[in-house]
């Protein structure tokens, strides 16, 4: 989901169709509250679900440049709440998974609550 976001938003794409998961949709949810999408959507029937996401560009630039993804399912990457550190001194997010649902790092920080560490954006 994340790669596709990427590559549409470099080819100037005004939306991306990615297949359905509640996981997905919080994510998107969440990077939708940060600015770096316009929107998200779900879309179709039982069988067939997708997430229609709305892209944003800052002066023909996407706001999104790139995406470093941490935990894979090879190598797990947890962080405790006082290890979080800031992503591009500010510019980036980190995304958790944490027992409370999915946070940045800052409200992770804020709340002293760690977790898995999904990816970082910029």
């Amino acid at each position: 989901m994340l790669i596709r976001i990427k590559n549409a938003s470099r080819v100037g794409h005004e939306s991306v169709t990615v297949p359905f998961s509640e996981l997905k949709l919080s994510i998107a949810e969440l990077l939708v509250r940060e600015g770096y999408l316009t929107s998200a959507v779900k879309r179709g029937k039982k069988v067939r679900k997708s997430l229609a996401l709305g892209l944003v560009y800052k002066d023909a630039t996407p706001a999104l440049s790139d995406v470093k993804r941490i935990s894979k399912p090879s190598r797990r990457v947890y962080v405790h709440a006082k290890d979080i550190r800031t992503v591009r001194q500010g510019e980036g997010l980190l995304i958790l998974s944490t027992p409370n649902g999915l946070m940045t790092g800052s409200e992770a920080y804020k709340n002293h609550i760690g977790g898995e560490a999904l990816f970082s954006i910029w």
